[in-house]
């Protein structure tokens, strides 16, 4: 089979790793700026606040998490409207697009526990159910999870019994990767349709996404599992490997598959390539560490100064520094902003 099917078994199919909820943070296999501090969920909810009342979006607008996990990033954007603009709360409407049952489940839960009735909020499990004139669309370390074909001078990869060999590459794939000049890593599959299904079912919106990448392709492989807080680089689990000895630890490649996270670099060229093609244009694009302070999470951290005691400022001061530091997910991560107008 074509690795992007493997990739794609691997992640959502029967069993697969996002088939299952997983914790995220500590006790996970990895941790996300949402899992980091709620201040990443407050300095967008500043972002949403600032183009309502720029006039890009009505405040009747819907806002939108694609990729919710277990809702954490909405309802730390719903408690910042709260707190910033509470009058928005009886505007704005609230939606999650998820299309795992049992995630679905988690996210109901967690979001009746934390608001009951006090906003409006629906959930999605397709875009098919998607109707809206107006939203603002926020998704966090989405794009690294599609499917992709992993490439090398002119074959791809392939699966067979557990073994992995490059041969024949498809005319479709061979036109990808000659359209952006790639040699050697991995080419992602479905930004072009998920594009096409924004575009469709939603009128105007600002989308808004954290991933982790570059603008120009690294013409290297980025694949690697996440388990348990260790990085594993994917080819080193093979028999590529130069030593076919596995990590000391005993992990292989059968014990990980379906029971980790799978990923690779966000080659961000490809996807604005495929937006633009849907009539979604680039508004901006940045390190995460200059979104969060542009979005205003200097000032979120003046408010709290001014409205607490220094020892949990300090305490949420020191959490939220990941966010931003370039040693940590403030140069590695980065953010980008799509606009439609209808």
């Amino acid at each position: 089979m074509r690795f992007s099917t493997y990739m794609q078994e691997w992640l959502y199919g029967e069993d697969g790793y996002y088939t299952k909820f997983k914790e995220i943070g500590k006790k996970g296999d990895f941790y996300t700026a949402v899992s980091t501090s709620p201040f990443f969920g407050g300095a967008i909810a500043k972002r949403i606040i600032k183009i309502v009342k720029d006039g890009f979006l009505p405040s009747n607008s819907t806002i939108l998490e694609i990729g919710a996990h277990q809702g954490y990033l909405l309802a730390d954007i719903i408690q910042f409207i709260y707190t910033l603009e509470p009058k928005l709360l009886k505007t704005l409407s609230f939606a999650i697009l998820e299309p795992q049952k049992n995630i679905l489940l988690a996210q109901k839960k967690y979001m009746k526990q934390s608001f009951g009735d006090e906003i409006s909020l629906r959930y999605f499990s397709s875009f098919d159910e998607i109707k809206l004139e107006n939203a603002f669309i926020i998704s966090n370390e989405i794009f690294d999870a599609f499917k992709c074909e992993v490439v090398k001078d002119n074959k791809m990869l392939y699966v067979k019994d557990d073994n992995f060999y490059f041969d024949d590459i498809s005319d479709e794939i061979k036109q990808k990767v000659s359209r952006y000049g790639i040699k050697k890593g991995e080419i992602a599959l479905g930004y072009d349709d998920f594009a096409s299904e924004l575009s469709k079912h939603i009128k105007t919106f600002e989308f808004v996404s954290f991933d982790y990448g570059e603008m120009e392709h690294r013409g290297e492989y980025s694949l690697r599992v996440y388990h348990k807080h260790k990085v594993y680089p994917f080819f080193s689990l093979t028999h590529f490997a130069k030593d076919e000895k596995l990590q000391d630890d005993g992990v292989n490649i059968n014990l990980l598959y379906k029971n980790s996270d799978i990923t690779y670099d966000v080659f961000f060229g490809q996807l604005i390539n495929e937006f633009k093609k849907n009539d979604i244009v680039l508004e901006d694009y940045m390190t995460q560490m200059k979104a969060m302070v542009e979005f205003g999470i200097l000032e979120l951290f003046e408010i709290l100064k001014n409205n607490t005691d220094n020892k949990t400022y300090l305490k949420e001061l020191n959490k939220a520094k990941v966010l931003i530091d370039p040693s940590f997910m403030g140069e590695r991560f980065k953010c980008i902003i799509f606009r439609k107008i209808d």
